[in-house]
């Protein structure tokens, strides 16, 4: 597949339902962990002009920072921290409508108001996880970690 995105307006279902193929088309063929979570970094990222999407990977008990799209961000968060890393704990995909009100949350930006995080599974262990965050108050919902659980099963882990 050619690397750019066609850009779907419209509802949020109609625009996951458009960039998944896509995305499909990306990882297709490309084994490497490192470039195909890039891809998926930036197509969410164009796709839906979010404030920071990214992934964070387990390295020695904490969250590293891999591969994103968006300003400079935290670099290292420690398990059952934050949003992240309570995902990582939990094990559990977390929506956040207002990350004020999250105990704990960490700020690497004060202009991130509400934020998803979905734990990347192997084997029934966390090893990372997909971060996005939304200079909207109430931005994520159940479709959006319906499609996005989707395109983490469809990244080669």
């Amino acid at each position: 597949m050619a690397e750019d995105l066609s850009i779907t307006l419209g509802s949020k279902q109609e625009q996951y339902e458009s960039l998944l193929p896509q995305i499909q088309g990306l990882l297709e063929g490309e084994t490497d962990l490192i470039a195909n979570l890039a891809n998926v970094a930036a197509a969410l990222k164009e796709q839906f002009a979010w404030f920071w999407v990214g992934f964070y990977l387990v390295k020695n008990d904490e969250l590293v920072l891999g591969p994103f799209q968006g300003p400079v961000a935290c670099t290292r968060i420690k398990k059952g921290r934050g949003v992240c890393g309570s995902s990582w704990q939990e094990a559990k995909t977390l929506i956040v409508p207002d990350v004020e009100k999250f105990p704990g949350h960490i700020a690497c930006s004060s202009l991130s108001k509400s934020e998803i995080v979905i734990p990347l599974l192997k084997n029934n262990t966390v090893f990372g996880v997909l971060d996005v965050d939304s200079d909207m108050l109430n931005d994520f919902d159940e479709t959006d970690q319906f499609h996005l659980e989707k395109i983490i099963a469809l990244i080669n882990l």
